[in-house]
């Protein structure tokens, strides 16, 4: 599935299978999860992206072929691809462990071509071994989703006990269960009057589950702001004890409104996050395999992959949403 201009739906083509690189693998792809970024992209609120572009981060394949320096997997591995595609390993941010920041950094499914396709390729340094037990759709959704929701949730600090997260989608649902697995309290915010979503994170473990604007019947150590909504940042300040911390797990969000200072005094903070490392897949790949997490997902077609941006876009899905690309 192809986007070949911003606000345009995706084409399904027939392209060449893509040829691996030195340090390439070519998979043949399983499935592949559809993630709020992919919609930033169509809709234009992610700028430059390459084009024509096959969208799609959360990636899960086979290896079909290896390239000539390729020497980490064998053909037969199960795979997955996650957000960050390529670092140049030395500039001061990669080396300081920080790739994520990496200027010339690419992007799978953005400055890469993606998963919403039969193979891709991707370079093996950056590809994570999908733990055993993982359906291939059930395994998608914690290549972007599980891994941002994670950084998200690690920047939150160790000693947060009682953690919100604002908007309880494809993120929250997995980190959620990471949380209750530590022994911390989780709050979930959803949208006012949605019922059915504040069932779904009590069935995860939630302590409470109310709208956003409602204040939780204890004070926030930390809140994860999931949704794409900046006047979210402003409502969990509200909602934060002293010394508490709010951080952005999104990749874009609407402008953040002007608020007192009051609310960020007594030693609040606010902070972004951007992108994953490769440390972060590991560790919750290990986690993955201890916990274990269970993730929801509705499936679709390949060639039906514009109705499921629709179904994401309108709110219309529980959990994640993923591309069965075999189906």
């Amino acid at each position: 599935m192809v986007l070949r201009a911003q606000r345009t739906p995706l084409e399904l083509t027939d392209r060449a299978i893509p040829k691996p690189a030195e340090h390439q693998v070519l998979l043949k792809v399983s499935a592949c999860g559809v993630c709020r970024t992919d919609l930033h992209i169509l809709d234009g609120e992610l700028t430059r992206p390459k084009l024509p572009l096959i969208l799609g981060h959360e990636v899960v394949g086979v290896v079909a072929e290896c390239g000539r320096e390729a020497h980490e997997f064998q053909v037969g591995d199960r795979l997955g691809v996650p957000w960050l595609g390529w670092t140049d390993q030395t500039c001061r941010y990669c080396q300081r462990q920080q790739e994520n920041l990496c200027n010339a950094a690419l992007f799978t499914g953005y400055t890469l071509d993606g998963g919403y396709a039969e193979y891709l390729v991707a370079d093996e340094r950056y590809c994570l071994r999908i733990p055993d037990g993982y359906e291939d759709a059930d395994a998608a959704p914690l290549m972007c989703a599980g891994l941002i929701g994670y950084r998200t949730y690690r920047l939150a600090g160790a000693s947060a006990e009682h953690i919100g997260m604002y908007g309880f989608g494809a993120a929250a649902h997995i980190v959620a269960q990471v949380a209750v697995a530590q022994g911390r309290q989780v709050y979930a915010f959803t949208r006012g009057g949605d019922a059915q979503t504040q069932a779904f994170a009590r069935s995860l473990g939630a302590v409470w589950a109310g709208g956003s604007d409602e204040l939780p019947p204890h004070e926030l150590d930390a809140a994860l702001i999931f949704a794409p909504v900046g006047p979210l940042m402003v409502a969990a300040l509200r909602a934060t004890s002293k010394g508490g911390v709010v951080v952005s797990g999104g990749i874009y969000m609407s402008d953040v409104p002007s608020f007192k200072y009051e609310l960020l005094w007594e030693e609040r903070v606010m902070r972004s996050v951007a992108n994953l490392t490769r440390q972060d897949g590991a560790e919750l790949m290990d986690i993955a395999k201890r916990v274990p997490i269970t993730t929801s997902v509705e499936t679709f077609a390949l060639q039906d992959a514009n109705i499921a941006l629709d179904r994401l876009k309108r709110g219309q899905v529980q959990g994640a949403v993923v591309l069965d690309i075999a189906a």
